[in-house]
């Protein structure tokens, strides 16, 4: 997958409009076809590039996804296959051909007709899939194992369709094509335009004896275990996709893929603020008073904090690095512990002698100049 920023591929700016996205691409796309560029590796590779920004930049959730998060947002920085990259040249054929009018080939002069014979790629459809997370599992990164039932490649016939190894018959409609064409005359004058086969679907082919086992469709419904590498620092929300593990294609073709939606468990204590984590201390007066060391969770066990004595409420206190990494590798949020203060509701005798003699004291009246800084500070935190 490229690492290119994709609104620098296709060359327009980030507000750019469906139309502008949509028009840039296809600018690219006549630019590095194959047909025009035969045997140019360098101008495959810019031609499926400009095919991958404009997958995500089309699509108004992978784009905001992408804008707020980058290639990470849509797979980018994970491993196994993630995002819109890797697509072949059938996957490109197969999605994008209709933005040319049908025929991904046949523009500008060149590459007369639709490529493989003009036979239309199918494509088989997207699972969506949810994997809960916690946040031990998202601040490492995880592997997951999940069973989905989805369709898969017919094993009696090899997804062909054909029982016995029989050959299925040319479609006498589109001639094995796929398509068929048709002229219209305009006041432009002649229009050619080219559609779908509707005898064969456009497989360009008719089976005359079709397998039992899946009765002529090429795949079968059955169960299947799959690993998920999932990368650190993802968030709820966020969708991951894993190229062509999605529902196999009738008769052959290009598999869909497996959108996985991450969904984040609560923790007990902890809070997510994005890359930081957030957490609500209760200190007791005399902690809070006279200082001393207190444990605080973290994603990976306790850790000790000190409280300097005549910690006030409200102070937040930072621990740097003990937060989430960021799902871009950008760094990692920070722990940040907000302190609070527990009012005793019921005192013993023994313990209201205690106050009643602190509070005849400077130091803890409303009017000390302590107390007055105190409370200067906490009203300056509302202006």
């Amino acid at each position: 997958m490229s690492k290119r920023d994709y609104y620098e591929i296709l060359g327009i700016s980030k507000t750019a409009s469906a139309d502008e996205i949509k028009k840039a691409y296809r600018k690219k796309a006549i630019e590095y076809h194959p047909d025009k560029n035969p045997g140019n590796k360098e101008a495959e590779e810019k031609f499926k590039e400009a095919a991958e920004a404009y997958e995500v930049l089309s699509d108004a959730q992978k784009r905001q996804r992408y804008d707020q998060f980058g290639h990470a947002g849509v797979g980018g920085a994970a491993s196994g296959g993630y995002g819109g990259g890797g697509m072949s040249m059938d996957d490109i054929f197969s999605h994008f051909g209709d933005i040319f009018g049908g025929h991904f080939g046949g523009f500008g002069g060149f590459g007369g007709g639709s490529r493989g014979g003009g036979q239309r790629v199918r494509r088989g459809s997207d699972l969506r899939v949810k994997v809960k997370l916690n946040l031990a599992e998202i601040a490492t990164g995880v592997e997951k194992k999940i069973k989905v039932k989805k369709y898969v490649s017919c094993s009696h016939c090899s997804g062909s369709g054909s029982a016995n190894g029989s050959q299925p018959a040319t479609c006498t409609t589109c001639h094995g094509s796929g398509r068929v064409t048709r002229v219209q005359q305009t006041i432009l004058g002649q229009m050619q335009t080219a559609s779908e086969c509707p005898t064969c679907g456009g497989d360009g082919k008719i089976i005359r004896d079709k397998c039992s086992h899946c009765a002529g469709e090429g795949i079968v419904r059955e169960d299947e275990v799959i690993s998920i590498n999932i990368p650190a620092g993802v968030m709820e929300g966020m969708q991951l996709s894993m190229n062509g593990k999605g529902n196999a294609a009738r008769r052959g073709g290009v598999n869909g893929d497996l959108l996985v939606l991450i969904e984040e468990e609560a923790h007990p204590e902890l809070i997510r603020d994005e890359n930081d984590l957030i957490y609500n201390l209760l200190l007791t007066v005399p902690m809070a008073v006279m200082g001393g060391q207190v444990e605080v969770p973290t994603v990976d066990g306790k850790v000790k904090v000190t409280i300097n004595p005549g910690t006030q409420p409200g102070k937040v206190l930072r621990l740097r690095g003990k937060g989430l990494p960021s799902v871009n590798r950008y760094g990692t949020g920070d722990l940040l512990v907000n302190v609070g203060v527990y009012i005793p509701e019921n005192l013993n005798k023994d313990e209201k002698a205690i106050f009643e003699k602190l509070s005849k004291s400077e130091n803890v009246k409303p009017n000390s100049s302590a107390s007055r800084d105190f409370f200067n500070r906490f009203r300056n935190m509302f202006e």
